[in-house]
């Protein structure tokens, strides 16, 4: 696909003049300078986009036949399989407030730019095809990080089986991604969010909070980062739960499913909107993050990083209770949990070992909450 005609956008005043200054985090985790970073012939459009193309153009594998027509012309051409319903979502990821240069490795803003979009793909019970790419960077990154972006980019897309199609690059002082995913589902199985029923058994999967606190513990590291961490490898490189949400779907046992994108108290309130019911949660049920010392444990609520901490995309889920027999505790090391019951008054409640009941009010991530 042809990325599109060549587009100029004036630098941004927003990005502050001492942050070209500071130290970048390079894929190996040595901290690199801007000039290191800035490529050693002067890019243009054109050499970007065939850097980016030819980058994916050497993929081993394919998405089937789906992708009629892919990067080479003015746009891509899709056609769904027979007897299925074309998913479509995007996904912003931005410097500054989903990412920072000085911490976040560029093949983890690789990987995760497009992970995270595949996760609301994953919530329908869809299977990911192929997917479009927005970029606007600085000219001193279109050097090695933009290599080492795509190159976890890259790793993304063979993993989650989903194709590069094109996309379009402009230059700005911020790092800004856009990423639009195409995806498929048989036609009529796809989770939406609307259809819980009172009395449905509320499910997560996985442990909730890990990718809140990877994410704090990188804030107040000096240096690189460790990849060995389990707790920072799940907030760099997020893992949607493609298999979890097609077999949940094929199987017929839920009723409703979303990701968790943004924390259990603010996603589980979106849940509750659209199929306007209420839920009431047992705070001993839901799945906490395992702290690696007792010290970090002291400086951090389990339950609050449970509650209110987002980008674990992990799946969000109700099914009737007849069929909770049917599902297994965990799907492919992935364990599932039953953690409440839908009920029939609007309200999000959250009942404590004490048996106590009180309002569970959305503190999840929203980019338009005044900061106090």
């Amino acid at each position: 696909m042809h990325w599109g005609a060549p587009t100029s956008v004036p630098p941004s005043g927003a990005q502050e003049t001492a942050e070209a200054a500071q130290a970048i985090l390079s894929f190996e985790g040595r901290l690199e300078s801007p000039q290191k970073l800035m490529p050693r012939n002067r890019q243009s459009e054109d050499s970007i986009l065939r850097k980016i193309s030819d980058s994916f153009r050497s993929a081993s594998w394919k998405s089937g036949q789906s992708v009629a027509l892919g990067i080479g012309d003015d746009a891509a051409l899709f056609q769904p399989k027979r007897g299925h319903e074309t998913i479509l979502t995007c996904d912003w990821f931005l410097e500054g407030t989903h990412f920072f240069r000085e911490k976040h490795p560029p093949d983890a803003v690789g990987w995760k730019c497009l992970a995270r979009a595949l996760s609301d793909v994953a919530a329908m019970g869809g299977t990911p095809r192929g997917f479009l790419l927005s970029l606007a960077l600085p000219e001193t990154h279109t050097g090695r990080w933009l290599d080492l972006f795509l190159g976890g980019l890259r790793r993304a897309s063979r993993k989650f089986q989903c194709v590069l199609t094109g996309g379009d690059t402009t230059r700005r002082n911020e790092i800004l991604i856009n990423v639009t995913v195409v995806g498929e589902v048989p036609a009529g199985r796809a989770v939406l969010r609307s259809r819980a029923n009172m009395g449905d058994i509320i499910y997560v999967s996985g442990r909730l909070g890990e990718a809140e606190l990877g994410l704090r513990i990188l804030q107040r590291s000096k240096g690189a980062p460790s990849k060995k961490n389990p707790l920072i490898k799940k907030h760099l490189y997020p893992a949607p739960r493609l298999a979890l949400g097609q077999w949940l779907a094929e199987k017929g046992l839920v009723t409703t499913m979303m990701d968790l994108s943004d924390g259990l108290s603010s996603d589980l309130s979106r849940l509750c909107a659209a199929s306007a019911i209420g839920a009431q949660l047992e705070s001993s049920k839901i799945p906490l993050v395992r702290f690696p010392d007792v010290a970090l444990k002291e400086h951090h609520d389990p339950l609050h990083l449970a509650l209110h901490g987002g980008d674990d995309y992990e799946l969000l889920f109700t099914a009737p209770p007849h069929k909770t027999k049917l599902l297994p505790n965990s799907f492919r090391g992935v364990r599932l949990t039953a953690i409440g019951r839908i009920t029939q008054k609007r309200e999000l409640l959250l009942r404590d070992e004490n048996s106590s009941v009180s309002q569970l009010t959305s503190r999840g991530w929203d980019p338009f909450r005044r900061k106090l």
